[in-house]
């Protein structure tokens, strides 16, 4: 049986904000010793089923990174996602918020 790591009472975070098609992701990553362990996403106007799924999904990578889930598995999935609106970054196209997620996840991470 695999075991899941603690949460410890604090730990250190940087939130990056990204323009996706529907508005701005604020994704924040949780770090334990300097390794990503916990993340968070939000869109800046928005609630309902895409507050959901964006919970969900993060809840999803933060239960893997607790278990010892190579954070490269989660861009490979992630990564070049689209939705019907892209939204555009100093780093390229933005292609759904699953993509900024994994955009982030590359930039902060590795």
């Amino acid at each position: 049986k695999m075991n899941k790591a603690k949460r410890p009472v604090e730990i250190p975070s940087k939130t990056i904000k990204v323009n996706v098609g529907c508005g701005n992701i604020y994704v924040t990553l949780g770090y334990v010793d300097n390794k990503p362990f916990e993340v968070f996403a939000a869109l800046g106007h928005s609630g309902g089923c895409a507050y959901a799924q964006l919970e969900a999904l993060t809840r999803c990578i933060t239960a893997g990174l607790r278990y010892g889930v190579p954070v490269e598995e989660y861009i490979d999935q992630l990564k070049e996602i689209k939705c019907p609106s892209p939204g555009h970054s100093p780093d390229g196209v933005i292609d759904s918020c699953a993509d900024a997620i994994a955009k982030v996840l590359r930039k902060y991470t590795i």
